[in-house]
Formats: structure tokens, C-alpha cells, sequence
């Protein structure tokens, strides 16, 4: 296939050079708009229903694909989606649970295999015991990695996560 010939809707060319291609047809350049910066998104999802997962991934900004895809089979489960969360990375946030909770005011706490005294907080709990603690919810889950496919052992960890989830979820 050559590119010799190819020619790109005017749309497209506009989007691809929305700042960059201009014509001035011999008139005074026109300044440039300052752009404030945008603060960088330090959590994935919109946090619309209060709901914060944390995990530890070592091989992805927020998560890796197919996580992604698990906890959205999981949310969809709950009757929620990837909008109703926060989902953090705790390999990549110096965050504790007065950090997250002044950001985000979490209702419900999905924590997959984080050490609860390093994230600050006063108890430990085993874990898919649901615990009550400042007006919030938290379940401890064993790590998504632990869940990947179809072994006996990763359903068991499933099972005993949808468990909780229904009793936290009321579902």
C-alpha cells in the first residue's frame, strides 16, 4: 500500500493539528491561549458512588488489562461500574488512609492484598471479614493476582470475594 497518494479528510487534519497548522494569510500571529495545567489523575474511575479499590501492581500505572477486566465483571456484579469508584495503585501513591479519605471520602473500602498497617490503619482484619470503622466499610481481599484464572484455589479466593460483596453491597 502506498501513502503517496493518501489524502486525510479536512476534519481529521484539523484534530490531528488543532494547535500546531495555522494560516495567517500574511496577518499578525495571533497570541497564544494559556492553558492552565490540569492536576495529574492520581486514582482511576470517577469515585461517583464512594467506592475506593486498592491494590499493589507492580507492571501497570493503575492496574494491568485483565484485572481490569475482573473488576469490572465484579462492579457490574454490585450493580456498579468503573465511574462509581476510585481505584488506586499503591506501588506508585504515598498514600495512607487519612490521605484517601480526605480526598475521596470513601464509603467502601475494596483493599486486595494491602497491609493494613502501612496503609495506616487501626486494626487488621482476616481476610472477606467485613469491618466497620469511622462511618465506612472495608474487605480485605486476597491479591488479583491470587484470582487470576481458573485453578481451584483462584475460585475459592472468587467466591469467598462475592460472598463479602454481597453482604457489603446488600445484593
Amino acid at each position: 500500500m502506498s501513502f503517496k497518494n493518501l489524502q486525510l479528510p479536512d476534519f481529521l487534519l484539523a484534530d490531528i493539528y488543532k494547535n500546531d497548522l495555522v494560516a495567517f494569510n500574511g496577518e499578525k500571529k495571533p497570541e497564544a491561549k494559556k492553558i492552565a495545567p490540569t492536576p495529574t489523575q492520581w486514582f482511576l474511575g470517577e469515585n461517583k458512588k464512594n467506592v475506593l479499590i486498592a491494590l499493589n501492581d507492580t507492571d501497570a500505572v493503575f492496574l494491568r488489562d485483565e484485572w481490569l477486566q475482573f473488576l469490572s465483571n465484579i462492579l457490574q456484579a454490585c450493580h456498579l461500574n468503573l465511574a462509581d469508584v476510585a481505584i488506586i495503585n499503591l506501588v506508585h501513591q504515598e498514600l495512607n488512609y487519612k490521605k484517601v479519605v480526605e480526598a475521596l471520602s470513601p464509603k467502601y473500602f475494596l483493599l486486595f492484598d494491602v497491609n493494613l498497617k502501612a496503609f495506616q490503619l487501626p486494626f487488621v482484619i482476616p481476610n472477606y471479614q467485613i469491618q466497620n470503622y469511622n462511618q465506612s466499610q472495608f474487605l480485605l481481599s486476597a491479591s488479583l493476582l491470587e484470582m487470576e484464572g481458573g485453578s481451584q484455589e483462584a475460585k475459592l479466593e472468587k467466591s469467598k470475594l462475592w460472598l463479602s460483596l454481597k453482604k457489603m453491597f446488600n445484593i
